[in-house]
């Protein structure tokens, strides 16, 4: 697959997507939405690849959010971005199903719809310089990546409001301390080998279950607890009819490291 606007590889079971306009802070326009969602759909549907991981290019920014100048040239009122029915922002941010984990390496700058995105991820990491924050309503906007429902999930209440009423950036300290990080990295050389340290501990386990765990843990979110625990996952189900399911208990009871097939 080319990309203009993005790198996109796979080694060792990962995959890497990496927004590559670092000249514009990584902004997204239309384009870049459409291959980032190309690339996470090949990821998604590609037994090969288990978790992926994505980045920024550059030095300054993970992702600076829309491009607002693109959108100054090309936009409408009424729509948050030109083209917006056709990809949501980011590729992920809405109407994606993926039951593999998605870890966002933030560096820099992760503004806006770049702070969408890494929400979007179910693990962040990020470095010491890394600012998050969504300015939306300082510049006339409204968040409408999915910003606004997931930090209020993420994160308490009021300091989600704080985030999203005043436009305040927080740093990478700041977002660990509130659980919006999984952890902080010293500096951007550090930043993918954290990412690639989680990604290996993640795929230590079965990556049926892990997709399941996903599963159970984020669609059980729209229930009660009660329902929660009783409905029905398709990717549960999957987990406990494999191979795999099996393999792991006799793996224990035996003391040796399991083989996981994937089915």
């Amino acid at each position: 697959m080319e990309f203009e606007h993005i790198l996109y590889e796979k080694r060792d079971r990962i995959a890497y997507v990496t927004l590559n306009r670092p000249s514009q802070l990584n902004a997204l326009h239309p384009d870049g939405n459409r291959e980032v969602r190309e690339a996470f759909t090949d990821f998604r549907d590609d037994d090969d690849v288990l978790v992926a991981i994505l980045s920024g290019a550059g030095e300054r920014a993970f992702c600076a959010g829309n491009d607002l100048k693109y959108m100054a040239e090309h936009g409408k009122p009424g729509e948050p971005y030109p083209d917006a029915h056709l990809y949501p922002f980011g590729g992920i941010t809405e109407d994606f199903t993926c039951w593999k984990p998605i870890i966002g390496a933030v560096h820099g700058y992760a503004l806006g719809g770049g702070f969408e995105l890494a929400l979007s991820c179910d693990l962040i990491v990020a470095t010491e310089d890394a600012r998050f924050g969504l300015p939306e309503a300082r510049v006339g906007l409204v968040a409408s990546g999915g910003g606004p429902h997931r930090i209020v999930r993420q994160a308490p209440l009021n300091i989600a409001m704080g985030i999203l009423l005043s436009g305040k950036p927080i740093t990478a300290e700041e977002a660990h301390r509130w659980g919006l990080v999984n952890e902080v990295a010293a500096t951007k050389d550090d930043l993918m080998p954290t990412a690639e340290r989680w990604a290996t501990e993640i795929m230590e386990a079965a990556p049926l279950s892990v997709r399941a765990m996903k599963q159970v843990a984020l669609e059980g979110l729209e229930s009660t607890l009660d329902i929660a625990i009783n409905r029905e996952y398709s990717e549960f189900r999957k987990a406990r009819d494999s191979e795999d399911f099996v393999e792991g208990p006799k793996a224990f009871a035996a003391k040796r490291k399991p083989v996981w097939k994937g089915k």
